[in-house]
């Protein structure tokens, strides 16, 4: 088993090297590798470290986890913290955290233990490798054999023709039903998607997922950091007033970088409130309804209905889609966040936000066989106002996961310009960052909403544009807002540890100046 030990300081790698000598690795150290280096290398686990001065694993931990030729990789990663700073590399994404200095017995268990996991996998790319390995022989003996027959019967090659344009003709009439007969079978969904998508779920459902959302509601870390910075504070002075301290030189240090951070944490947090009340009434919830069209006739794809408009269940309870009659249409409901940028209402948003058919696994498998997707309408909703706006879209770019879109209507008042900055310097590793954004959407709002309104809205409301009308009615859709750093930056992406989900699409990613560097894309 191959292990890389990246970016390690000298006191880390001395450990690590001490707990896993004699286990018959195959170690290498090294420092500042590109992700294209490190699949050079072809290791099996990655050891790297984060310190409180160098951020960049965390970027690095990205990178890897996103790369399909790495996915497979354990990353291991090393910390001088506690719990918090454990915690905080597993969101980023490694296998397992460690803090230092460690236990070589038990560290050497933890790699062990990753080591195992990865047998499978290993397992499954030998196969695979087999696998192609079979096909391309078998594709280099049929060349080979067909050669053959050509060089002794050329008189066959019009005979061989004529048979490969019947059998090609023969496929392409089979192809054209069987897209006919996919086409009919995708006009037939669950009842349950139906009513995901025409509408709110059901009473007890949407109390159900409302309740998930609720006890994994995406917030600021801040208050959890503070609280435990100052519990390590405590601790530490207790040591330093206790009798017969023998190095109360070292706790002094520790007792200063705490407070120094704790410090630096004030600082942030009263940057972000200043961002947070000036720039969160210019952050808008969108909420985009989507419908489908058959490719071939052009037509509207509705829900199958009986005079009365209940729609039509079939024995396998299969409700029936069709592209005739007076039944409602197939409708999608998306959720993303959009900013106001300009001042004749414009918003700018992801590519993924306005057109969310490219993004969504369900929409591509009716795509493939049949469908076209289109925006019905896009409705934004800004945190100051009392209903919603009718939105339009603007342009989409051809090279970055961005769109814009114009609002209809004068922006509300108190909402302010967010001022965009691209240079180099406005985005540094290490740096505070802070993100707005509705993750999770109206289920992330009906969350924050508390539960007896979740339960007033669901017993009288089962339509979603009504939902919403009555939540911005009540001044109750506002964004979340969360803070991190930033772990790295690349040419064409900005790698941050602040938290967020689908719904935060699309949300401004400001620094501690309030300028705008990114637009958030959690798909």
């Amino acid at each position: 088993m191959r292990i890389l030990l990246l970016n390690l300081g000298t006191e880390s790698t001395q450990a690590v090297e001490q707990a896993l000598s004699g286990q018959g690795y195959d170690m290498a150290s090294d420092q500042s590798l590109s992700v294209d280096k490190i699949l050079a290398r072809l290791p099996d686990l990655l050891i790297t470290e984060a310190t409180p001065s160098d951020l960049s694993c965390c970027g690095l931990i990205s990178q890897i986890k996103a790369s399909s030729d790495l996915r497979a990789l354990k990353i291991v990663t090393i910390v001088h913290g506690d719990a918090l700073e454990r915690a905080r590399g597993l969101d980023l994404g490694a296998d397992d955290v460690v803090s230092f200095p460690f236990e070589p017995m038990e560290f050497a268990a933890k790699i062990r233990t990753q080591l195992r996991q990865r047998q499978p996998e290993l397992k499954l790319e030998a196969e695979l490798k087999d696998a192609l390995e079979r096909e391309h022989m078998a594709e280099s003996t049929a060349e080979n054999l067909i050669n053959k027959v050509m060089s002794r019967r050329r008189f066959w090659v019009l005979s061989i023709v004529c048979v490969l344009s019947a059998a090609t003709l023969l496929a392409a009439v089979t192809t054209v039903i069987s897209n006919r007969r996919s086409r009919k079978d995708t006009l037939q969904l669950k009842a349950e998607v139906a009513q995901l998508n025409g509408g709110l779920l059901q009473q007890e459902e949407l109390l159900r997922r409302v309740g998930q959302a609720r006890d994994s509601q995406i917030g600021s870390n801040v208050p959890g950091t503070r609280r435990s910075l100052e519990t390590q504070s405590e601790a530490i002075r207790k040591k330093m007033a206790a009798p017969a301290v023998a190095d109360n030189e070292s706790l002094k240090r520790q007792l200063q970088e705490t407070q120094n951070q704790l410090n630096r944490l004030e600082t942030e947090s009263r940057a972000a409130e200043a961002i947070v009340h000036k720039y969160g009434p210019s952050v808008c919830l969108l909420h985009v309804i989507v419908e489908l069209k058959d490719k071939d006739s052009g037509q509207i794809i509705r829900i199958a209905a009986d005079p009365a408009g209940k729609p039509l269940v079939d024995e396998r309870g299969m409700i029936s889609l069709q592209t005739e009659g007076q039944g409602p249409p197939l409708q999608f409901h998306f959720f993303g966040t959009g900013f106001l940028v300009a001042s004749n209402g414009r918003l700018l948003t992801n590519h993924h936000v306005a057109e969310p058919w490219r993004s969504d696994e369900e929409l591509k498998e009716l795509l493939d066989r049949g469908a076209d997707a289109f925006a019905l309408s896009y409705t934004a909703y800004f945190p100051v106002i009392s209903q919603g706006i009718e939105v339009k879209l603007h342009h989409i770019s051809g090279i970055a996961d961005l769109a814009t879109l114009t609002l209809q209507t004068p922006a509300p008042p108190e909402a302010a310009l967010l001022e965009l900055d691209d240079r180099s310097e406005a985005s540094v590793s290490g740096d505070p960052v802070i993100l707005i954004g509705y993750p999770t959407g109206i289920e992330g709002i009906l969350a924050r909403a508390g539960s007896d309104v979740t339960t007033r809205l669901a017993e009288n409301v089962h339509d979603v544009n009504e939902m919403l009308s009555q939540l911005a009615a009540q001044h109750l859709i506002r964004p979340t807002i969360t803070q991190g750093h930033i772990g790295d930056v690349l040419n064409d992406k900005i790698v941050y540890d602040a938290a967020t989900t689908v719904g935060g699409s699309g949300g401004p990613l400001f620094n501690h100046d309030g300028k705008v560097i990114g637009v958030n894309a959690a798909i």
